[in-house]
């Protein structure tokens, strides 16, 4: 393990606030380690799911619990991942800062930060150069290490040039902390305000605290990490595509649309990842609504000779099933 000086221990605790602070990686090595006093928070988050213990629950936590997954689940797969990282639609530079700022409250970094490495998973799909292919790198690296390595800590700036355009998503991105403690801090005066002003909903500010945001941020990070790591293995291969990506069902409950990872990897640009009627896509529909309200528009469609193209033959599909 490398022996850390006073001055590199406190960049890194520097760097819980500030994302923008880089560090000296010594060797190619690096690519596989994880930097542990950096990663203490996520470590923390986890742990902290057992204080349900102490605060029990109550019907409206497990609702709230769920309500706020749902929204934050959206901003990242509607507009972490469709918007900023593939540009399916289109929206005002006010609706681009309100939706990044609404995902970052799902502390899965920044929209630059999210978008740069999506896209350069797409460039290198199960490649080696992908950072978490299950193919090169095994089920937990792709599903968690990689999240937490050094080189992976920071923006690949030169793959979201247009994006790094705006000041006020390089502020998100660079100090990616600040808008989920504020959010942390709104549900924990929530839950007292509630415990004061509506006792018969049996909550407050420290239940509401680990039911609203710790155990729904936790169940984010692996939902989100499943289709990394899942669906790059797990479920049926609609299309030819040069990697091992999957349409997977449960994946796409879970993730509101995101387990139709097969159709994605065959037509990225598509704001629609469920191909077909039957398959549901919750980010979808709820782009759909996004757009009749017109703060959004323009949502690309995967064009129906595309659609239909490169399908595997049934013969073949029966062999990629996992």
């Amino acid at each position: 393990m490398q022996k850390l000086s006073m001055a590199s221990v406190m960049k890194r605790l520097a760097s819980w606030l500030d994302s923008g602070i880089s560090f000296e990686e010594s060797s190619n090595e690096q690519e596989y380690h994880i930097d542990w006093l950096r990663v203490i928070p996520f470590v923390l988050l986890h742990l902290a799911c057992l204080s349900v213990i102490w605060v029990g629950w109550s019907v409206f936590a497990l609702t709230f619990a769920v309500v706020i997954y749902g929204i934050r689940m959206f901003a990242i797969t509607g507009f972490y991942h469709r918007y900023f990282s593939h540009r399916a639609f289109r929206t005002s530079r006010f609706g681009q800062f309100v939706f990044a700022a609404i995902g970052a409250t799902a502390v899965q970094r920044g929209p630059l930060w999210w978008a740069s490495h999506h896209r350069h998973h797409h460039a290198h799909s199960d490649y080696p150069d992908d950072a978490h292919s299950p193919v090169q790198h095994g089920f937990l690296w792709s599903h968690l290490g990689w999240f937490l390595s050094v080189p992976n800590f920071h923006t690949k700036t030169d793959r979201v040039k247009e994006l790094a355009e705006y000041p006020e998503l390089r502020f998100l991105d660079r100090f990616d902390v600040l808008i989920p403690v504020l959010f942390a801090i709104s549900i924990y005066f929530l839950g007292e305000w509630l415990a004061y002003d509506a006792p018969e909903l049996a909550t407050n500010g420290w239940q509401l605290l680990v039911w609203g945001f710790v155990i729904s941020t936790v169940a984010l990070y692996h939902a989100t990490f499943s289709v990394n790591s899942l669906a790059h293995g797990w479920g049926s291969k609609r299309y030819e595509t040069t990697d091992e990506s999957r349409n997977n069902f449960w994946i796409a409950l879970f993730t509101l649309g995101e387990g139709w990872h097969n159709n994605h990897h065959h037509f990225p640009g598509s704001a629609r990842q469920g191909f077909y009627w039957w398959e549901i896509d919750l980010t979808y529909y709820g782009l759909k609504l996004l757009a009749a309200t017109g703060l959004i528009w323009d949502l690309r469609q995967i064009p129906v000779h595309i659609r239909e193209s490169r399908k595997i033959k049934p013969d073949n599909a029966k062999r990629n099933i996992s």
